[in-house]
């Protein structure tokens, strides 16, 4: 005697869709929920595998929109000047072999506006991704310097900090540089090495850091535009 246990599958997708804040300036997030039900001759129908997606769809900001953001942030850095200066931060920590660690709270990383230019700050600026990429690039000169010359690091932390005054990217005022009006790169670092090798260790690390010296040379830009095809 056969018996016959047969098995049936379906699959069941639910999708919400909201807009994450009132006004629909961010994206709509769309949660996807995923159900696979078996069904067989002894246990009925029983879940076996379920899967759930959260995924944003863009939405285009209007100039209109910007403009309600920025405006009282410009009519702000009028009356308060000082309050357009912000000082941004990077840091990192050298890892294994000849690399450094840099937290930018994403491994994807999109940039977006500063929270004192209008931005939500839930997206990433690109000030703070400069200054990443100085630490970054610090970060592995250093390890590497110091291997090259002899000094072990036991351990060793880069810092970067940058001052910006937002009113000269908003044009409230044209006096004011856009961009980094100082930037102040710092090293912390556990060796045994004696203070003439670790100022050697400085001066190499500042000649072969490749964002260093483009900051600091004043490095000569192109900028042209095209029509995407």
């Amino acid at each position: 005697m056969f018996v016959v246990d047969t098995k049936i599958t379906f699959y069941v997708r639910i999708i919400f869709a909201f807009n994450t804040f009132s006004g629909g300036i961010l994206p709509r997030c769309f949660i996807r929920i995923h159900l696979f039900y078996s069904k067989n001759a002894k246990a009925g129908w029983t879940p076996f595998f379920s899967k759930i997606n959260v995924s944003f769809k863009p939405r285009a900001m209007h100039a209109e929109e910007l403009r309600a953001l920025q405006a009282p942030l410009k009519d702000k850095y009028r009356l308060q000047p000082e309050a357009a200066i912000i000082t941004l931060k990077a840091e990192g920590r050298i890892g294994a072999g000849i690399s450094c660690k840099v937290a930018t709270g994403k491994a994807l990383v999109e940039a977006g506006l500063h929270p004192a230019t209008g931005g939500t700050g839930m997206l990433a600026c690109s000030g703070d991704l400069l200054l990443e990429a100085l630490v970054a690039c610090a970060g592995v000169t250093l390890s590497a310097v110091a291997t090259a010359i002899g000094i072990e690091l036991k351990d060793a932390q880069v810092n970067a900090e940058g001052d910006l005054d937002f009113r000269g990217t908003l044009g409230v005022s044209k006096e004011v540089q856009v961009g980094f009006k100082s930037i102040r790169l710092k090293f912390a670092i556990d060796c045994d090495a004696d203070n003439d090798k670790i100022e050697a260790l400085l001066k190499l690390t500042e000649r072969y850091c490749v964002v260093y010296q483009t900051l600091c040379s004043g490095t000569a830009m192109n900028t042209s535009v095209e029509k995407l095809v």
